[in-house]
């Protein structure tokens, strides 16, 4: 993928797992929140912090339409058109959320609804574009986000096979390079049941292209499960305190919790290691502290010539391995040997 000034790919294939906190509508329209959000998520660990620029109409315009929600410990019901319009972010705000992550040491990206909006992004010199699984089916702005070159990332919850691969000849069409697919189950929160980590290297397989993990599920299993998979990103909604109004705090992760899942993650990509079979580092002295060698059954004379009852398999693994016992079979001693000797080449004339 598009790669960065310190010369790695930003996501993708050799590089570590992409943490992005999705802040999305739980800074509730407040941009002193959503900087106070950006500082913890950098202080967890997160590489990037996720928006939505948005306009309202571009999706929704019958204000009679309800959103039936979680918050607070109630159970809520309001237009979506009022949720969405309180927690719009216009030009000035997105610059202000853009420079404070840049500020804080993190990637800022956001998902856009328009041409509009997706101008907006370009011309903050984003890194990274996101479209949601909502927006799968918006050919022309996958077109427009492939046409930009910009490095993004589509979202297949509640996706067909036969729906996210219109949506990625459509960017691939329009020119469009750096994709990273997301594997998403747009449930909220995602019951594990529901999960289907096995999907994330399908993915990448039917697509040929780097596959990550949307997380809408509370905890931090499926997020390392999906690591463990080979996801390449890993979205998870983000909120100070899931005490805070809104609908999607509830099922968000805090700080604490970001923080755990990011040393979770950081831990895990050690323990996968490489692909190379053999030997590693650390196994080093092992292997000659406890490996067997051929040794000697009993004190045997000078010029003995071998037979099987004069061969066991002894530790250290300093001297000749038990794969050798059968051409040592026959062969002469130089000098004699006391039993428990650990036989090496020179032994022999």
């Amino acid at each position: 993928m598009h790669e960065t000034a310190s010369a790695r790919p930003l996501m993708g294939f050799g590089a570590p797992c992409f943490i992005a906190a999705e802040v999305g509508v739980n800074h509730n329209g407040d941009l002193d929140m959503a900087e106070r959000m950006i500082e913890a998520a950098a202080a967890a660990g997160a590489d990037a912090v996720k928006f939505q620029n948005y306009r309202t109409e571009d999706f929704v315009t019958d204000k009679g339409l309800l959103l039936e929600y979680r918050s607070m410990g109630q159970n809520v019901s309001e237009p979506q058109y009022d949720l969405f319009k309180r927690c719009e972010l216009d030009r000035e705000g997105l610059a202000r959320l853009a420079r404070c992550c840049t500020d804080h040491g993190v990637l800022f990206f956001s998902t856009p609804t328009s041409r509009e909006t997706l101008d907006d992004l370009i011309a903050l010199n984003v890194p990274l574009l996101k479209n949601g699984s909502d927006y799968l089916g918006h050919l022309p702005l996958i077109r427009d986000m492939g046409h930009s070159g910009i490095p993004t990332v589509l979202s297949t919850g509640m996706a067909t096979l036969g729906e996210i691969d219109d949506a990625v000849r459509a960017f691939r069409e329009a020119g469009g390079r750096d994709l990273v697919l997301l594997h998403c189950t747009s449930s909220y929160p995602t019951p594990p049941h529901d999960v289907h980590l096995r999907k994330i290297p399908a993915l990448a397989a039917a697509f040929g292209c780097p596959a990550g993990f949307s997380d809408h599920t509370e905890g931090m299993a499926a997020a390392l499960g999906a690591v463990a998979l080979g996801a390449c990103m890993v979205e998870k909604h983000f909120t100070l305190d899931r005490g805070l109004p809104g609908p999607d705090h509830w099922f968000s992760s805090t700080p604490e919790e970001l923080g755990q899942l990011v040393r979770g993650i950081r831990n895990l990509e050690l323990n996968l290691g490489e692909t190379a079979i053999g030997p590693t580092p650390s196994e080093t002295r092992g292997r000659r502290d406890f490996r067997l060698s051929c040794a000697a059954a009993r004190d045997l004379p000078p010029g003995h010539v071998l037979a099987p009852q004069d061969i066991v398999f002894r530790r250290p693994g300093t001297g000749l391995p038990p794969a050798a016992a059968q051409w040592l079979f026959g062969s002469r001693l130089g000098p004699a040997v006391l039993r428990g000797h650990i036989f090496a080449r020179e032994d022999f004339s």
